[in-house]
């Protein structure tokens, strides 16, 4: 069993996940000298020659698995499909899970750097699309804003991105907006709130869900469920403003209430055992593979990419592409009732008509919610090939 060393990384000794597993076409293995990763994948379209690639990114608390349900057709239609667990996920190793570790390989744009170090391990010079969801949304969005050469398409999901942040004004030195006035004034609320992303940045965030009281399993199953379009409540809507009266409007998984953590947030909407019985996206068997690795991991990895946003330290950084636009083939694909595409206000419409250039669709998907190629991976499959085919034309 892989341990945690004391200083804080995790130890490389597990196989790649069990082939049993998988979905019949998907293997598992470790790619080597990833930008000081030892990086675990699951591919796909790897026999019978070479192949164009795609690369699939992840989100928060998913795992290459996430892509289990696309691959294989996306293998059938010609292609070669990697999906790693990405820096701070899974398998993968090299990077350390302590809360005070060094922010820096965690920012975006090493994060961009990870996936470029993959595409190079595997002997590629380009791939014919970087398909990213949730958090692995902006990850693939950065992906085409900075190497358009090796990423010739991006497909985005979940997650809208609206652009790099602008430069401050000339001779000042304020940046964007401060987000915090509005979040300071959730607190104030009659019903005192607080932002999930900031919650995610405490440190006390990785030991609440780790050691939920109704466990792992439990605590995952209602999460997973609590923002798909199997809880009847996902009914999402745009916002007018960055404002915490606006803000408030959101489920409680995204602006939670003050005193609550999110294994509070979520128990009392865990499904009944005939809901779970009948959820054909995602079943038990299914639901221990994540908790299983999240046991092992914990969750400090992929809450270090939210503390890179939320402190706000990397900013200057990502200033250097102000005003650039993404100029490959886009897409934009969520489920109708994710209300992750409001959840920051105008920034899907700035995806659409501002950080893309060559945008052929945006599509939302009837039945699914946040995790839209796990609930309905049929139809984003049906999507992503059209895109591809209107891509290479």
């Amino acid at each position: 069993m892989t341990t945690m060393r004391a200083d804080g990384a995790i130890d490389p000794d597990l196989p790649p996940l069990d082939a049993a597993l998988l979905p019949d076409g998907v293997r598992a293995r470790f790619v080597d000298g990833v930008n000081g990763l030892r990086m675990h994948v699951l591919e796909a379209g790897h026999e019978g020659g070479p192949r164009p690639m795609l690369l699939l990114l992840h989100g928060f608390p998913e795992l290459a698995y996430s892509w289990r349900a696309t691959m294989p057709a996306l293998a059938d239609a010609g292609w070669h499909v990697v999906a790693p667990d990405q820096r701070g996920y899974g398998r993968t190793t090299g990077w350390t899970r302590a809360y005070d570790a060094d922010l820096a390989p965690f920012r975006m744009v090493n994060l961009v750097r990870d996936a470029l170090g993959l595409v190079a391990a595997l002997g590629r010079t380009h791939v014919d699309a970087v398909i990213g969801h949730d958090f692995g949304s902006p990850v693939a969005a950065w992906c085409a804003l900075m190497r358009p050469d090796v990423f010739r398409a991006v497909a985005m999901m979940s997650s809208p991105f609206s652009g790099p942040p602008p430069m401050p004004p000339l001779g000042g030195e304020r940046g964007p907006r401060d987000p915090e006035p509005a979040l300071r004034a959730l607190a104030a609320l009659p019903r005192p709130r607080k932002h999930y992303q900031w919650y995610y940045s405490m440190p006390e965030a990785d030991a609440d869900m780790v050691g939920a009281p109704q466990g792992l399993h439990a605590f995952l199953r209602a999460y997973y469920h609590h923002k798909s379009a199997d809880w009847p409540e996902n009914r999402p809507f745009p916002l007018r403003a960055w404002e915490a009266e606006e803000l408030a409007k959101l489920p409680t998984y995204y602006v939670m209430d003050l005193d609550a953590d999110m294994a509070a947030t979520v128990a009392p909407h865990m499904p009944s055992p005939e809901a779970i019985a009948a959820c054909r996206w995602l079943p038990d068997d299914a639901l221990r593979v994540y908790a299983g690795e999240y046991a092992r991991t914990g969750f400090q990895g992929g809450l270090q990419w939210y503390r890179c946003r939320t402190t706000g330290r990397f900013l200057a950084e990502e200033q250097t592409w102000a005003g650039r636009t993404i100029d490959v083939p886009s897409l934009f694909v969520a489920g109708a009732s994710d209300w992750g595409i409001h959840q920051v206000p105008g920034a899907l419409e700035a995806t659409r008509t501002r950080a893309c250039t060559r945008m052929l669709g945006c599509e939302l998907v009837e039945g699914a919610g946040h995790w839209v190629q796990q609930e309905r991976p049929g139809e984003v499959v049906r999507l992503l090939l059209d895109f591809l085919r209107a891509a290479r034309a």
